[in-house]
């Protein structure tokens, strides 16, 4: 690899520390490097003009920041197709490959092209709404639709390829792809999903019923998710969330369809740690043999 794109999040490296750090190392091995400030590009930039900074002919996306940033980045890179590497300098670093002491070890392995890819599928989210349909964008993680009425719940119908699959009162349903299994769906009763598998899970959250639970089916599967009317009149509000971002406000009658993307996310893989030992080491399921 000898051309690349950093992404840093300004408020987990203070001053820009180990970016500049990073910047001069690669410039010392003759590589190039475009240096994006997320704070400042993805407030004020469209996700057009981000790109287009980057650039086809790059060859890695070097992301610094928590498991945020990277969402945020491989949502908006991912039709570029180019992979990415995560630097955790967060808390928790779910999706990030390495950490801050193992920089400059993974800088070398991607200048000597010692690296394997992992690729990772993705969610589209569409607006059904008075037979007028609104792309939402594609997205890593989840799609949540939940309660916009903090004293409110909502009627939730979950169709699965035009079947009803179930119909429930509660806060809303998660829809995520493995990769996302492990955020806000893990918290709700969701089930662990390996990052290659090829599935999609639908958890629900808060169901006012003891029968609803998580639903895993195949990535191939259609999910519409429908808002019902409510007892009481203009009290179904609901939103649907992609990624973390309030991307719509929804009503009694509207839908979301989701299906898995054609794009995917693909990530650099240069500690060839296992799934399941991550997990224990950083969300603390079980515990290392004594």
């Amino acid at each position: 690899m000898n051309k690349f794109c950093l992404i840093t999040n300004r408020s987990k490296d203070a001053d820009l520390e180990l970016t500049n750090e990073i910047i001069k190392y690669m410039t010392l091995h003759q590589k190039d490097c475009v240096c994006i400030d997320r704070e400042e590009s993805y407030g004020n930039g469209s996700s057009a003009a981000i790109t287009e900074k980057i650039g086809n002919d790059t060859d890695c996306i070097l992301v610094l920041g928590g498991d945020g940033t990277i969402i945020q980045a491989a949502d908006i890179v991912c039709e570029l197709k180019i992979p990415i590497l995560g630097i955790n300098l967060g808390t928790l670093g779910f999706l990030a490959d390495i950490e801050r002491n193992q920089v400059w070890a993974a800088l070398d392995c991607l200048f000597s092209d010692d690296y394997s890819i992992e690729e990772r599928i993705m969610l589209r989210g569409v607006l059904i709404n008075d037979k007028r349909q609104e792309n939402l964008g594609v997205v890593l993680n989840d799609i949540v639709i939940s309660r916009s009425n903090f004293s409110k719940i909502i009627n939730i119908s979950i169709y699965v390829n035009g079947e009803l699959a179930d119909s429930y009162r509660g806060d809303g349903v998660i829809v995520s792809t493995p990769t996302g299994s492990t955020g806000y769906s893990l918290s709700s009763g969701g089930p662990v999903v390996k990052p290659d598998a090829d599935i999609l899970v639908l958890t629900p959250i808060c169901p006012h019923t003891l029968g609803a639970r998580s639903i895993v089916i195949s990535s191939n599967d259609s999910v519409r998710i429908q808002i019902s009317e409510n007892k009481i009149p203009d009290q179904e509000g609901a939103v649907a969330v992609l990624d973390g971002k309030l991307t719509k406000e929804l009503t009694a009658g509207d839908s979301i369809h989701i299906t898995k993307a054609s794009e995917k996310t693909r990530m650099v893989k240069i500690n060839h740690v296992e799934f399941f030992e991550v997990l224990r080491k950083k969300i603390g399921q079980g515990g290392e043999k004594r």
